[in-house]
């Protein structure tokens, strides 16, 4: 008796997130620690499948770093990293195709038809989802200051998402699952990485909410305290005090982008603990750092 009016207690307090969510967007960024082991994959699945059951439409964009190292390390194909994005040459990028577009795309889609919502993976090349171009970075020369120019090789970012296809999928209740590589104007395929996509993905659909899964609770203040929420200001106020540092940095940076396409609300979430994305939609407290207009 007492579980079930536990139970009962639940669905009562989650049926104001349920009425707010009904027919919204959601995007879900999932990828590196929180893809973890079989369990936490077929866990997400079932999650994201009660989503698109409930009457929300969410939206999944993947990595899989880990399986491209598995990949390239059994190929005997060594990895440079540039501030945190993998120097892709064409060899590689054709590895990071057959990877995420192949292996991890079906994996991500099939755990969540398994468990009774229909799902297509995808990837950025589908439909000319995404249009992508060269990535540009810079560097400064720490002896003379000077700015050198980086060359990722085929790295790219998302200059323009095309989201007729997706619609199309959510307008048949199908949830999109999307791997992160896209296409130049010359038909090159770019490596993506997959919080970029997440944001511009969020953005171009006007997502009412952005969820980053990630292997850390959300964002810590400067005394290392959990911040539950704040405003893009804010944010951009502690990158630039420095309590907002290293790889929180970009992740930061795309939920601010995110928000400021129209998104109403990027949230940075551990992805390990179980059941994050519907405590973050469904509860009070949600489950991570909300980051607002």
């Amino acid at each position: 008796m007492d579980d079930a009016l536990a139970q009962m207690q639940t669905l009562t307090g989650a049926l104001p997130y349920l009425k707010r969510y009904d027919d919204q967007i959601v995007v879900v960024k999932y990828g590196g620690h929180a893809m973890g082991e079989e369990e936490t994959a077929l866990r997400f699945g079932r999650d994201i499948a009660l989503l698109e059951q409930v009457g929300v439409n969410p939206v999944v964009v993947h990595g899989g770093g880990p399986q491209i190292n598995a990949m390239l390390s059994r190929l005997g194909v060594k990895s440079t990293f540039v501030q945190g994005l993998r120097v892709t040459d064409q060899q590689m990028v054709e590895v990071v195709e057959m990877v995420l577009a192949g292996t991890v795309n079906k994996q991500v889609a099939e755990s969540i038809t398994r468990a009774g919502a229909l799902a297509v993976g995808i990837s950025g090349k589908d439909g000319g989802l995404i249009r992508a171009r060269k990535a540009t970075r810079t560097i400064k020369d720490p002896g003379s200051n000077i700015e050198q120019v980086l060359d990722l090789g085929l790295v790219g970012e998302p200059e323009e998402i095309d989201t007729k296809v997706l619609k199309l999928l959510i307008g048949a209740d199908i949830v999109p699952v999307i791997a992160p590589v896209g296409v130049g104007p010359d038909g090159q395929t770019y490596n993506i990485n997959a919080d970029t996509v997440a944001g511009a993905v969020a953005g171009a659909l006007s997502a009412e909410r952005m969820l980053m899964l990630t292997d850390v609770p959300g964002v810590m203040d400067a005394d290392r305290k959990f911040i539950t929420e704040m405003t893009v200001a804010e944010a951009r106020a502690g990158i630039a005090a420095g309590w907002i540092a290293g790889g929180m940095i970009p992740k930061v940076e795309t939920c601010i982008y995110a928000v400021e396409q129209g998104v109403k609300g990027a949230v940075i979430l551990d992805g390990r603990v179980p059941h994050a994305v519907l405590r973050e939609l469904f509860t009070v407290g949600g489950a991570g750092t909300l980051i607002k207009p």
